[in-house]
């Protein structure tokens, strides 16, 4: 089931949007398996902590973030992956591990790989780890404002 709060957004926006429902899974990789999507196609949400500060990073399930990427093209002094503990109370509703790249919901920047933006759909968790919704790059987009920013491989 999709998160109450993310679902509410989508439908107060009037955004055209399909849950995919899949086999219980715990990383990107296993989700895309398990929803028999290509891992380049799901987009995975990792929560950064940028000088303080904590932050979405979106990238496809079969990239990794590269942090020192990350500190260079934001000039930020520390990057570094949070921890469960920092962010998980951030996320009401939200199983850990499964947050929709939402960030503006929650109160974060969210940085987007290049690759995700030049796709027409976005597939992502959403907010369980038996739940994906897929629906356009560009209402997601509209929506979230990301920063395309180039940070992983």
């Amino acid at each position: 089931m999709i998160v109450k709060k993310l679902k509410e957004f989508l439908d107060k926006n009037g955004v055209h949007y399909e849950v995919i429902r899949h086999p219980t899974s715990y990383t990107a990789q296993e989700t895309a398996e398990a929803a028999h999507i290509s891992g380049t196609k799901i987009a995975k949400t990792v929560i950064v902590n940028i000088d303080g500060d904590l932050a979405m990073v979106v990238v496809p399930a079969n990239q990794k973030v590269i942090l020192q990427g990350l500190r260079e093209i934001t000039g930020a002094d520390d990057v570094r992956f949070a921890q469960e503990d920092d962010f998980e109370s951030l996320f009401p509703g939200c199983e850990t591990g499964a947050m929709p790249p939402f960030g503006n919901l929650y109160g974060m920047d969210v940085f987007v790989s290049p690759t995700l933006a030049q796709q027409e759909e976005i597939v992502f968790n959403a907010g369980t780890h038996r739940d994906l919704v897929k629906m356009s790059y560009r209402d997601f987009e509209r929506l979230v404002e990301p920063q395309v920013l180039s940070f992983s491989h």
